[in-house]
């Protein structure tokens, strides 16, 4: 039976924060737990420039496109190869960190992570399979990110983005009044990211290894 492979996305481009400590109690008890890990961090790892250009947020289709950087072939690699996916960043001005959209815009193209139809409003998503956690840590209070953000942040990663393209949400974590807790409120939710880790190792069933890439 393959271990289910795990990509651990920590977005946020501040190194050494919260969302650190929590992301890597995650991913070390999914190893504990039988689980591949990889994990991207855009506080270390490069983050990709915006796009400039309609072939940067697609895959190449004709001869004209050029072809996506090795860069970004590489991140595509890596949610290609995961069956799981668990996101972690903190609440900026009411949404997600620029490095982290844009580490989205790039890598979730059209031809990789969704496709339009030629006719009609529908399209395919070629995501399908996979699954995810999304972690976010905020200084507000929930019912202030709730009723005035309309929990924007939660709502774009989940549904506008990784449902869109097939990948069902397994939970959803939000963190709140940060800067107001206690050093031993962040030791409970490091613990308990630890708990998450070796849940979703267990739970996550790898996709045949013939379709997931090398």
């Amino acid at each position: 039976m393959p271990s289910p492979r795990i990509l651990v996305i920590i977005g946020t481009p501040l190194p050494d924060s919260l969302n650190h400590a929590l992301a890597h109690s995650y991913a070390e008890s999914a190893r504990a737990a039988g689980a591949e890990v990889r994990i991207i961090d855009l506080a270390a790892d490069p983050v990709p420039g915006h796009p400039s250009a309609r072939g940067e947020v697609r895959m190449p289709r004709t001869d004209a496109d050029g072809p996506l950087t090795p860069e970004i072939l590489s991140y595509i690699g890596d949610v290609e190869w995961a069956d799981h996916l668990a996101f972690f960043f903190p609440q900026w001005w009411g949404s997600s960190p620029a490095a982290l959209k844009t580490w989205i815009d790039r890598v979730f193209v059209s031809g990789f992570a969704y496709r339009y139809r030629p006719t009609g409003r529908l399209w395919d998503k070629l995501l399908t399979g996979r699954t995810a956690r999304i972690v976010m840590t905020m200084d507000s209070p929930g019912f202030w990110n709730t009723f005035t953000y309309r929990d924007a942040a939660i709502r774009s990663l989940r549904t506008a983005t990784l449902e869109y393209c097939g990948i069902k949400v397994r939970g959803v974590t939000r963190l709140a009044e940060v800067r107001h807790r206690t050093d031993a409120d962040r030791e409970r939710w490091i613990g308990g990211m630890a708990s998450f880790g070796a849940t979703d190792a267990a739970a996550t069933v790898a996709r045949p290894r013939e379709a997931v890439a090398a």
